[in-house]
């Protein structure tokens, strides 16, 4: 069919509305409008840490080889983060999981609080100086000591890993020797500019967090 100049002008006026009116309805209906599920999973418990990650993660826009492939320009945490991290993890389960029955709570808590957040920290001395807990210990005369070895992550959120740490402890009570291992789930979070644990409990729990004294011992 052929069309006069009026027409066409008409024509095209007609389909410029309804393209407009179509990316209008495509913007409203868009899933960036939408709640995000991410966003309605807790986050684990920090002391001030910032709600997001200090900067996004760049991302890759050359082609992908086996040779060329950087994971960490696709995860919230840089080589250097996740190794402070880890680092973190294992000591912390090594020093938790170390004791002796005449240490004092407050001593005890002093050697942890520089890799756990603040409330982690009051956790750890309540449980430690629980009178059941401390007077088994005394009358056993019960010393432990623990090395710990980093498994694997469990998860990696935008402000925090967990990871599955495996603590190995020799303990005397009684006079008697003994070996004892446990795996723990830690969370390590932003902590303002550093990273702590902000959680942690047996690895075939969860994650809610634990808060008693020092292993099993």
């Amino acid at each position: 069919m052929n069309l006069s100049d009026r027409q066409r002008k008409i024509l095209f006026g007609v389909l410029v509305v309804v393209l407009a009116a179509v990316g209008v309805y495509l913007t409203a209906a868009s899933p960036q409008h939408k709640p995000s599920h991410h966003a309605a999973r807790p986050a684990p418990a920090t002391s001030g840490g910032p709600a997001a990650p200090a900067s996004p993660p760049p991302g890759i826009t050359s082609q992908i080889t086996p040779g060329n492939f950087d994971i960490y320009r696709l995860l919230p945490f840089s080589q250097q983060e996740f190794a402070t991290g880890a680092d973190t993890a294992q000591r912390f389960v090594a020093a938790y999981g170390t004791y002796r029955f005449d240490e004092q709570p407050q001593a005890y808590a002093a050697r942890l609080q520089p890799l756990v957040t603040d409330q982690v920290a009051q956790q750890i001395a309540q449980g430690f100086a629980a009178p059941g807990i401390q007077q088994q210990r005394q009358q056993a005369q019960t010393v432990a000591t623990c090395t710990a070895t980093l498994d694997r992550v469990r998860d990696i959120g935008n402000n925090s890993i967990i990871f599955l740490v495996t603590g190995k402890q020799q303990i005397t009570q009684s006079g008697k020797a003994s070996t004892d291992g446990k795996q723990w789930a830690v969370t390590i979070a932003r902590d303002g500019n550093a990273l702590k644990v902000s959680a942690f409990e047996p690895a075939d729990v969860g994650q809610a967090g634990d808060t008693g004294g020092g292993g099993t011992g």
